[in-house]
């Protein structure tokens, strides 16, 4: 096959993968469940456990299972209701709200991410020139996560339910506080479509936090387990942002890209790195071949790339979006930090 142009390699890459764009509801419930029942049975045993071993052990299960179950957030963005009956409600019933990171929190705001005159800009959510950032913001980008557990609880436990008698607060809250974002200047723009449903999760979260700091409180849920919970929460919330540092290559200052640069910004980190499928679950590992194909579930993305692998030239830039790993991925980021001058935000 010869090189693929701009507009080609994505025709290419649909025409050899479309029969693989159908979602497969079983394999969504069933990895879901198995993922938040690992998360809660590894967590009730590293907070009860009196063995140290043990308690690792199974505290980086939870992690590892919260994490993945917390990835499906990605998936929700780009599934329609009837692909997979129930899952929104189901996810944010297991994962989203006990977590307090509903799904409203990347609907309306992930697929900005994924528009080709966005993509990069001051407008995407979900991007900063961190490859032009100094050595030490870049580290403290990295470590920030770990306080991610306190941000989501003041969040639900003290500013949501403000934010009901408070309006401002709660244009506040809706457009600046309801996105996952990394790009600290994005203001979300749909406050005239907020559903109710988006506002039931936001109670959700309110009464669920209420719920657990009164059970802790009086005693009915152990210290232990709580603050157990909180550690493997922000662990798993690290572990996410390392990935993140690796998703692109972060080089972009601000301007509009093409989709050959939109596509040679992100990264795949794929097989033979069998480690990837626990740092980047549930298809984040093959974030380049997403950007590529953003419709494809993340069940058949493996398949998809071995296809598109073997199909495309030597010389198609397909092959130069991947990394062999975590590590080489992010000693080559902070190698390029070195060298790029450095920005406080994106340009607008």
């Amino acid at each position: 096959m010869t090189k693929a142009s701009e507009i080609s390699l994505t025709k290419q890459a649909y025409g050899l993968t479309e029969d693989l764009m159908t979602p497969n509801a079983a394999v969504y419930w069933i990895d879901l469940v198995v993922s938040v029942a690992l998360m809660w049975g590894g967590l009730y045993v590293a907070a009860t456990t009196a063995s140290l071993a043990i308690g690792l052990g199974a505290g980086a299960v939870s992690v590892l299972a919260l994490y993945r179950a917390l990835s499906f957030i990605h998936e929700l963005t780009h599934l329609r209701a009837d692909e997979t009956p129930g899952f929104l409600f189901g996810w944010n019933a297991l994962v989203g709200v006990p977590l307090m990171t509903p799904s409203l929190m990347y609907e309306g705001v992930h697929n900005i991410h994924h528009i080709k005159d966005r993509f990069g800009t001051a407008l995407d959510p979900e991007y900063l020139p961190l490859s032009r950032f100094t050595p030490l913001k870049l580290a403290v980008f990295l470590f920030v996560a770990l306080l991610a557990p306190l941000g989501v609880i003041l969040r639900s436990a003290i500013l949501i339910p403000l934010s009901f008698v408070v309006p401002p607060l709660r244009v506040y809250v809706r457009t600046k506080l309801s996105a996952l974002m990394i790009n600290p200047d994005f203001v979300r723009e749909d406050l005239h479509r907020w559903r109710a449903g988006w506002v039931a999760q936001d109670v959700a979260c309110w009464l669920w936090s209420w719920a657990v700091i009164a059970a802790t409180v009086v005693g009915w849920i152990p210290l232990r387990f709580t603050l157990t919970g909180l550690a493997i929460f922000a662990v798993a919330t690290f572990v996410n942002q390392a990935r993140t540092l690796v998703a692109h290559h972060w080089d972009n200052d601000g301007r509009k890209m093409t989709l050959d640069e939109q596509f040679l910004d992100s990264v795949n980190v794929p097989p033979p790195n069998l480690a990837s499928e626990l740092w980047a679950p549930v298809g984040l590992r093959y974030h380049a071949l997403h950007h590529l194909l953003p419709r494809l579930p993340y069940h058949n993305l493996g398949k998809a790339h071995a296809r598109l692998n073997q199909a495309f030239a030597a010389d198609s830039i397909y092959h130069r979006a991947s990394e062999k790993g975590l590590f080489e991925a992010l000693a080559d980021l902070f190698r390029r930090v070195g060298r790029k001058t450095p920005v406080d935000q994106p340009a607008h």
